[in-house]
C-alpha cells in the first residue's frame, strides 16, 4: 500500500537527527541548540544522505513560534508590557536604524544596490523569537524586569518587521512602480489600520470570548478537550490574525496568550502546550540548519565574518548603549544586549521576499542565513558571559531571578504554591491572623495570596536564593503544596540545607513520590489518596457501627 511520507520522514528526520545530536552536544557540554542546528545541516540538502523537506521543515518550526509565543503571553501582562514602552518603542526604533546603517554599509562595500544594501541591513535588524524567549526561559528572567524589556522590544521589533513585509512589494513591486509615493503611503495607511483593528479586536471581542470558552470547557471535566481547546486557540488566533489582519503568526500568538494570562487557568494552560512548544522549537532549529550551505563559509569567509560582527557586536553595543541612556542599569543593558544578538525567522522572510523582488541578491539571503546560523551557535555562549558578568559586577545584589521582594522576610511558615492545595491551607492559616509567606511564580495566585493577607515573593522555589528571601533559615514550617514531586524534592533538599531544624511537610501522589521525599528530608508527607481512603473508610465505619 503506497504512502506519502515526505512530512512524517521530516518529522521523524528532523527529531530523530536532532535527539542524537543534541544529545551529544549535552555530552560535550555545550548548548543543545548546536546540536539542533547540526542535525539540521545533516538532512538539509547540502549535504549527502536523507534529505527533509524544507518548505515543511519551515512550516513545522513557524508551529513552534506560535506555541512559545502563546505561552510567553499567558505569563505576560497587558500591565507588563505597556510597562516597558517608553524603553522598548523608541530603543527598538534606534537599535533597528542602526542595524540597518551598519548592514547597508557592508552591502554597499559589497557593490549592491542601495535597495538591496537596506534590506539586508534590515534583515539583520530583527532578533529570532525563538531564541531570544529560550535563553530568557532557560534562566527564569521572562517574568523580570530584564525579560520584560526585552520581550517587549521584541513586540516592537515584530510590528516593525510587519510594516516592512507589506512596505517593500509596494515600494519595488508592479504596483510601487506605478502608484509612487501615493501608493506607499497608501500600503502604510492599510497596514496601520489592520494592526490597530487587530489589537482592537483582541481587546474588545476575545477579551470576553476566549476566557469564556476555556472557562466552559474547563469545568466540562475533560482535560483532552481543554487541551485541545488550548491548541485550537493559540493556533486559531495566530493563523487568524495572520490571514485576516496581515500580522504575524507570533504576533497573533501572543496577544492570545496575553488575553489568556489574565484568567485563573493560565497556568494550566501553559502546562497543557509545553511539550509541543518545546518539540516544534527544536524543528525550528533544525529547519535553520537546513537552509544553511556550508560552502559559503570557504568561498566568503569576509563577508560571511562581517555579517556575524554586525549581528553579534554591532547589535549588542548599539542595545547596550541605549539601554543604558534610559537609565537602566548595565546587568538589565547587557541581558537585552546579548538576547537580542541573534536573527531568524524574520530574517528569512525579507531575504526571500527580497530575492523574489529582485532586490537583494541571492549571495545577501547566504549571508543572511550564515549569519543566523552561527549568531543562534554564539548566543547561548554569549547568554552565560553575561550572566557570569553580572554576577562579578554586582556582587552586592542578592537578588534571585524573578523575585519582587528585595529584604529577606521574618516568616514562622513558609507555603510553597498557591493553588487549589496551597490556597486553602493558606486561608486556614491567615484566617487564624497568623504570619505566613507564600512562594508562588504565577502572579494571579500571587495576587490572591497577597489579598489573602500574607507576605508574597514571586519566585521558583527550587532556587536557593528564593528560599533564602522568604527565610527559609529562620522559619519553623516549609509548607509544600505543590503537585510536581520532583521539584518538591529539589525544594525539600535546598530547605533541609540551609535550615536543618526545619519542620518541612510535602505533598505527594503517590508511594515512589513519598519515599523520594523522606529520603531528601520531609518530615511529613502527606498523600491525597491515602487521606482520602481514610476519611472514606470512617464514614463508612460510622454507618456501620
Amino acid at each position: 500500500m503506497p504512502h506519502d511520507t515526505t512530512l512524517i520522514g521530516t518529522v521523524v528526520a528532523g527529531l530523530g537527527v536532532a535527539f542524537l545530536m543534541g544529545a551529544l552536544a549535552h555530552r560535550l557540554k555545550i548548548s543543545p541548540i548546536a546540536g539542533y542546528l547540526l542535525a539540521g545541516i545533516l538532512v538539509g540538502p547540502f549535504t549527502p544522505g536523507f534529505v527533509a523537506d524544507t518548505g515543511l521543515a519551515m512550516q513545522l518550526a513557524e508551529i513552534g513560534v506560535i506555541l512559545l509565543m502563546f505561552g510567553v503571553g499567558l505569563h505576560f501582562s497587558l500591565k507588563d508590557l505597556l510597562s516597558v514602552r517608553k524603553i522598548a518603542v523608541p530603543g527598538a526604533i534606534a537599535q533597528i536604524a542602526v542595524a540597518t546603517a551598519l548592514g547597508m554599509m557592508l552591502g554597499l562595500w559589497l557593490g549592491w544596490s542601495v535597495e538591496g544594501s537596506a534590506v539586508f541591513g534590515l534583515a539583520l535588524s530583527v532578533a529570532s523569537t525563538v531564541v531570544l524567549l529560550r535563553a530568557l526561559q532557560a534562566r527564569d528572567m521572562v517574568e523580570t524586569e530584564k525579560g520584560r524589556i526585552a520581550v517587549g522590544w521584541l513586540i516592537v521589533e515584530d510590528l516593525v518587521m510587519v510594516l516592512a513585509l507589506v512596505l517593500l512589494p509596494a515600494m519595488f513591486g508592479d504596483r510601487g512602480d506605478e502608484g509612487g509615493s501615493a501608493g506607499l503611503l497608501q500600503s502604510a495607511g492599510i497596514v496601520l489600520v489592520k494592526v490597530v483593528g487587530f489589537v482592537a479586536f483582541m481587546f474588545v471581542i476575545a477579551r470576553r470570548v476566549l476566557p469564556w470558552v476555556l472557562h466552559w470547557v474547563a469545568h466540562s471535566g475533560s482535560r483532552e478537550l481543554f487541551r485541545l481547546a488550548v491548541l485550537a486557540i493559540a493556533l486559531g488566533v495566530a493563523f487568524g490574525a495572520a490571514i485576516i489582519f496581515d500580522v504575524s503568526f507570533a504576533l497573533g500568538a501572543f496577544f492570545a496568550g496575553m488575553i489568556l494570562g489574565e484568567t485563573q487557568l493560565s497556568r494550566r494552560a501553559a502546562e497543557e502546550t509545553l511539550p509541543l512548544r518545546d518539540a516544534f522549537a527544536v524543528l525550528f532549529f533544525v529547519s535553520v540548519g537546513m537552509l544553511f550551505d556550508p560552502k559559503v563559509l570557504i568561498e566568503q569567509p569576509g563577508p560571511v565574518l562581517a555579517t556575524v560582527a554586525i549581528i553579534v557586536v554591532g547589535k549588542s553595543v548599539a542595545a547596550y548603549a541605549l539601554v543604558r541612556a534610559f537609565g537602566h542599569n548595565s546587568g538589565t543593558a547587557l541581558t537585552v544586549s546579548v538576547s537580542l544578538a541573534q536573527i531568524g525567522e524574520f530574517s528569512f522572510i525579507l531575504a526571500g521576499l527580497g530575492v523574489g523582488l529582485k532586490v537583494l541578491p541571492e549571495t545577501g539571503r547566504d549571508l543572511i542565513l550564515a549569519g543566523s546560523l552561527l549568531s543562534i551557535l554564539f548566543n547561548p555562549i554569549l547568554f552565560s558571559l553575561a550572566v557570569k558578568r553580572m554576577r562579578s559586577d554586582e556582587p552586592e545584589e542578592v537578588e534571585a531571578e524573578g523575585v519582587d521582594t528585595p529584604a529577606p522576610c521574618n516568616a514562622g511558615v513558609v507555603l510553597i504554591g498557591y493553588g487549589r492545595v496551597g490556597s486553602h491551607i493558606g486561608s486556614l492559616i491567615c484566617g487564624r491572623g497568623e504570619g505566613l509567606t507564600v512562594i508562588e511564580d504565577q502572579k494571579d495566585m500571587a495576587a490572591s495570596a497577597t489579598a489573602a493577607g500574607a507576605t508574597v515573593i514571586i519566585g521558583d522555589a527550587t532556587k536557593e536564593s528564593v528560599l533564602r528571601q522568604a527565610g527559609i533559615d529562620t522559619a519553623a514550617t516549609l509548607l509544600i503544596a505543590i503537585p510536581e514531586g520532583v521539584e518538591a524534592g529539589a525544594i525539600v533538599r535546598r530547605a533541609r540545607a540551609i535550615n536543618p531544624k526545619l519542620v518541612i511537610v510535602a505533598r505527594a501522589h503517590s508511594d515512589e513520590e513519598v519515599d523520594d521525599l523522606v529520603r531528601r528530608g520531609a518530615d511529613h508527607v502527606v498523600m491525597a489518596e491515602r487521606v482520602t481512603a481514610s476519611r472514606m473508610a470512617e464514614r463508612a465505619m460510622l454507618t456501620l457501627a
